[in-house]
């Protein structure tokens, strides 16, 4: 198949889905900020022996109202847990998605670096990349970054 009919057909089975593509991406983006949160923290904690909301608006570069808006969802929906002017802690399931999540970025950094990618491109392309693959294209990048290495 040729480029340009490779790329119409994409453009055709994007508009015959449109509505189921546009859902999925909608639920990704809500998902994307719990997940770069519990990702920060898990590396803070890592790095720094905790977190706090002012490393987070510092990193993120928000408001630390937004940080504190963001810790009160996470907090609600079982990610994390924290106390006024303390450090935030993981709860079992945070720590679950912040290791999931960093495995994700790393598979498709690799991946973008077995295709040619400059590193610093790969990493910083990976960031936004990593929230809106399925798990079928995780597992092709998986394979894809095998067969290179090996």
């Amino acid at each position: 198949m040729r480029e340009d009919e490779m790329a119409n057909d994409c453009i055709f089975q994007a508009i015959d889905n449109q509505a189921g593509t546009f859902k999925r991406l909608r639920d990704e983006h809500a998902r994307e900020v719990t997940e770069d949160y519990v990702e920060m923290i898990a590396n803070l904690i890592d790095q720094d022996g905790e977190a706090r909301a002012v490393t987070l608006a510092e990193r993120f570069g928000v408001t630390p109202a937004t940080v504190n808006n963001t810790l009160k969802r996470l907090e609600r929906d079982g990610y994390v847990t924290s106390k006024p002017y303390r450090a935030i802690f993981l709860t079992d399931n945070g720590r679950v998605l912040a290791k999931t999540c960093k495995e994700r970025h790393q598979m498709v950094c690799n991946f973008l670096i077995a295709i040619g990618v400059d590193r610093d491109i790969a990493e910083a392309d990976a960031e936004g990349i990593e929230h809106h693959v399925s798990e079928a294209t995780i597992s092709f990048f998986r394979d894809f970054v095998a067969k290179q290495i090996g």
